[in-house]
């Protein structure tokens, strides 16, 4: 399989998917933090030519779970192609699955279920060993199986992978921002954030709000308007000058409108390396996108299997998004809810649908100098946000 294949391969992104046609397993575990004496992983797979259907069941021990993140690896070259009750990414035969906000509180001796579904050509063949939170059912598990606090997959051997710190439980640690907008004493922001239309300005506002939040009792809100001149920023005031190079983002948000197929806007950072052009992340073709104001250029590219590789930001809850931006190496990652997402991962490598477009002619090396949360709609979209926990940090802070 080719590095681009491999590497596609990851997003398929929701779970993963094994076995062979109507097997069941049962596997035990040691003691351990997380995954206690008697932990089980139960699967029964439906099976046809090319493709399968599989049930995942998880069984707690004598300890309960706060929440859990399942691996494994294929031994055959099965792909997954939907699931439901869990999350996943996939880096080439290797799987990793995660509870969803619903179902990760499993009481001792509980169960809990998710199912996949996926498609295999030349081997269904089953995995023979799973980890719990990092710690192996029975056995010795998947070389490398992550722990719940190591949230990103092993990238694709075959790509040189930027540095991913272990990220740290919800908090800021010593992180240049780190607010929930709690000191905000009025409904206009102040103090430390400042509102603005850096081009032009039209119906969309900005305001702190006292009924919405995701921590605490107060968040921002944004109430994005459609069309062009349609802009409205809120940007914190602190002193950034110290991960200008190297940065690392991490805030929550919640929006009510899915992200459309036009081009829109969330956070803009002015980088000082592109004539201060703002490097922005928001939405196009539904997936989330980040994109160069000073030529366009989007990551993961404007094709098809490019916009596979992203994600759509989910609406009517709140998402933890993370983002590092390395201008040192021309490096940019990006998690949803701790997960990876492989078409907003520029490595340095160009790889087709990816990076290369991004990559251009190989000398993007951004500082940025300011941090903005707001709307720009470059169509008629409109959509209503609250951003909530911002934290930026020259390390991963973490969901």
């Amino acid at each position: 399989m080719t590095a681009i294949a491999r590497r596609r391969a990851a997003i398929l992104g929701v779970v993963a998917a094994l076995g062979t046609g109507g097997a069941a397993v049962a596997l035990g575990q040691a003691p351990a933090a997380s995954a206690a004496v008697g932990c089980r992983v139960d699967y029964t797979v439906n099976q046809w030519a090319g493709g399968f259907t599989a049930d995942v069941k998880l069984t707690a021990g004598d300890t309960a779970w706060s929440s859990w993140t399942v691996t494994w690896t294929y031994p055959g070259d099965q792909k997954v192609t939907s699931a439901w009750n869990a999350t996943a990414t996939q880096a080439g035969a290797a799987v990793t699955a995660k509870n969803m906000s619903y179902n990760g509180v499993v009481p001792a001796g509980g169960s809990t279920s998710f199912g996949v579904q996926g498609t295999w050509t030349a081997s269904d063949a089953a995995p023979t060993a799973f980890a719990v939170n990092g710690v192996a059912c029975n056995g010795t598990g998947p070389t490398g199986a992550p722990s719940s606090s190591s949230p990103s997959p092993s990238p694709s051997p075959s790509r040189t992978a930027s540095p991913t710190p272990t990220a740290s439980p919800v908090g800021c640690g010593g992180a240049v921002v780190c607010d929930g907008f709690e000191g905000q004493t009025g409904t206009t922001p102040s103090g430390a954030w400042t509102t603005s239309a850096p081009d032009c300005s039209g119906t969309g506002t900005a305001a702190i709000d006292t009924s919405v939040s995701h921590s605490g009792g107060r968040s921002l809100r944004i109430n994005g308007g459609g069309g062009y001149c349609n802009h409205i920023f809120v940007g914190t005031s602190a002193d950034l000058a110290s991960v200008q190079s190297l940065r690392y983002v991490r805030f929550y948000v919640r929006h009510t409108t899915a992200l459309g197929a036009g081009h829109v806007t969330f956070v803009a950072q002015r980088d000082a390396n592109d004539t201060n052009h703002d490097l922005r992340i928001g939405g196009q073709g539904s997936a989330l996108q980040w994109n160069r104001s000073s030529d366009d250029a989007t990551l993961p590219e404007q094709s098809p299997a490019g916009l596979a590789l992203s994600v759509p930001l989910p609406t009517d809850r709140w998402s933890c998004l993370e983002f590092m931006v390395n201008g040192t190496n021309g490096t940019a990652q990006t998690w949803l809810d701790g997960t990876d997402v492989p078409g907003l991962h520029d490595d340095g490598v160009k790889t087709q649908d990816i990076d290369s477009q991004w990559i251009g002619n190989g000398t993007w090396r951004p500082r940025l100098t300011d941090f903005r949360l707001g709307w720009e709609s470059y169509g008629n979209q409109t959509d209503t946000l609250w951003f909530d926990d911002v934290a930026i940090s020259g390390s991963r802070i973490g969901c």
